[in-house]
């Protein structure tokens, strides 16, 4: 039998369609049937992961043909490699902390010192406007912002006790290497040095350090409580996570893969909330039962610590046109 060319050319072009059609059904295929590999580096008992394993996992596995394995205890790395991971796709999602701000300086706002007042006006302004003014911009680095959660305010652990402005000075604090942490470290007069999570423990225990700040939950469940004395509950700063999905892998999953990730986000992160709130009253009791005395800080020196952080908020109005705006929205609830 022969064929005329037209007749060639469109059996040709029908079966490069076919081909075509076969390999995108593959792909389809092979991203619903995905491993989703969530990175962090919080302990298993954090609530954090708590929340990804009782919530988000069985969610996505019961309602799609994806499976998920948690990765906890920065066992992907640190969180700047797991969180560059989630951005080139070799990891699909992660617990991310603000450390992508250093690319888009929006992405750190919702660490400014002292912004958040309570857990309940953090989760309302980080789930609704503060996120949706700054969700873009994790979208331009290549990551989908899926649902914000709570590491927690940080406080102050040390080994003498801090009473007033006098203690920080020459203070040895840990804090990530962010310049925002140090810039609120320097301010209220203390000697910062940084290093990863995974330093912290040794530098407690050999003296390079006299103390760090983080969320209660972090303090007690990394151990560090065991090389400290005191904690003072200065609830300086609010640290924000953020679940992140890789964009790509996100784009490529079909609208109703989609809903099932997002709603499993939004379970898992309404429980994550409470469990934070939950936990605070018992993370402080085994800490005072564990030996440390952990205290409120005084009027005075709440307000001398606001006053001390000022000038790095004249820094942000005088660099960004958005920051005032930024601020007001949330100190006016709106």
């Amino acid at each position: 039998m022969t064929y005329s060319l037209p007749a060639i050319i469109g059996r040709t072009l029908v079966g490069s369609a076919l081909v075509g059609t076969a390999m995108f059904a593959g792909n389809v295929y092979a991203q619903s049937t995905a491993t989703i590999k969530v990175a962090s580096y919080f302990a298993e008992d954090h609530p954090q992961n708590v929340a990804i394993r009782e919530k988000f996992k069985p969610y996505v596995e019961s309602h799609s043909d994806m499976q998920v394995k948690i990765y906890p205890n920065s066992s992907l790395g640190d969180e700047r490699q797991y969180t560059n991971g989630v951005r080139t796709g070799s990891i699909e999602m992660a617990i991310a902390g603000m450390g992508l701000q250093t690319a888009k300086p929006q992405i750190g706002f919702p660490e400014w010192p002292f912004l958040f007042e309570d857990y309940d006006q953090a989760q309302s302004m980080l789930n609704g406007p503060v996120g949706e003014k700054i969700d873009p911009y994790f979208r331009e680095l290549g990551v989908e912002p899926l649902a914000w959660t709570a590491n927690g305010f940080r406080v102050f652990s040390s080994k003498e006790k801090i009473d007033s402005m006098d203690d920080f000075d020459g203070f040895k604090l840990r804090m990530p290497n962010l310049e925002l942490y140090v810039e609120v470290g320097q301010a209220l007069g203390a000697n910062v040095q940084t290093m990863g999570m995974s330093e912290v423990y040794p530098a407690l225990e050999q003296g390079v350090i006299d103390g760090q700040d983080n969320p209660l939950a972090t303090l007690y469940r990394s151990g560090w409580y065991e090389v400290q004395n005191n904690v003072l509950e200065s609830r300086h700063m609010f640290s924000p996570n953020v679940y992140l999905m890789n964009q790509q892998f996100y784009d490529n999953l079909s609208d109703s893969e989609q809903d099932v990730i997002q709603e499993a986000s939004r379970q898992s992160m309404e429980m994550e909330w409470n469990l934070m709130r939950e936990s605070a009253s018992d993370i402080k009791d085994k800490l005072e039962k564990a030996g440390l005395e952990v205290t409120e800080p005084s009027q005075a020196l709440h307000d001398e610590m606001v006053k001390a952080v000022q000038p790095i908020y004249d820094d942000f109005y005088s660099q960004y046109d958005w920051a005032e705006d930024m601020v007001n929205m949330v100190r006016e609830g709106s």
